[in-house]
């Protein structure tokens, strides 16, 4: 039972920054220093800090595996990623990769429209998403009542005046992975 519990590990991140040389603000010596990956994890977009294998060079937007079996480039994960620490590079390339990652899983935000349910008796998950309020809400709930949601263009033609939904759906993972945000919708 308390397997099914237990959140499920990230398996594959996104290098969002490569530090071949470390942190420039490390005291340690050079010749002592580590390289670090900064990378988003794929599936529950958590900020990762990584150490790859020695002699591993890596670039943005690489997919890396951080799983528990044998991995090729990452040696170990130091753990979630302090936002302090984010370099201004990875922060750059952070909107890209999480464009991406949502693109290449639109299924899945779009069954997010199809299923998401009331927090409390006030509040719908849908409200959560930026530029969206009880009448976009209704509006979609009404929808997809009579035939489920199939694609974010889908969503688009049948909800009036709707904003972009992958465009609310990226801006408001960003917002959670930078802190802006502190309920969790999409990351951890």
């Amino acid at each position: 039972m308390e397997a099914q519990t237990q959140k499920k590990k990230e398996e594959y991140a996104i290098v969002l920054d490569f530090l071949p040389h470390g942190y420039p603000f490390d005291k340690t010596p050079s010749h002592k220093k580590t390289a670090i990956v900064q990378a988003l994890g794929k599936n529950r977009f958590v900020l990762l800090e990584l150490v790859p294998k020695k002699d591993v060079f890596l670039r943005p937007y690489q997919e890396v595996y951080i799983g528990e079996g044998k991995r090729e480039e990452i040696h170990h994960i130091i753990g979630k990623l302090p936002l302090e620490r984010m370099t201004a590079a990875a922060k750059s390339e952070l909107e890209f990769v999480v464009k991406d990652l949502v693109k290449k899983t639109e299924p899945d935000f779009v069954e997010f429209f199809n299923k998401a349910q009331p927090l409390t008796t006030r509040m719908h998950q849908l409200e959560l998403l930026p530029g969206l309020g009880k009448k976009h809400m209704w509006e979609i709930i009404e929808e997809r009542q009579n035939k489920p949601f199939e694609s974010f263009e889908d969503i688009k033609k049948r909800v009036k005046l709707m904003p972009d939904p992958e465009k609310i759906i990226v801006k408001r993972i960003i917002d959670e992975v930078l802190g802006v945000e502190e309920r969790k919708v999409f990351a951890e």
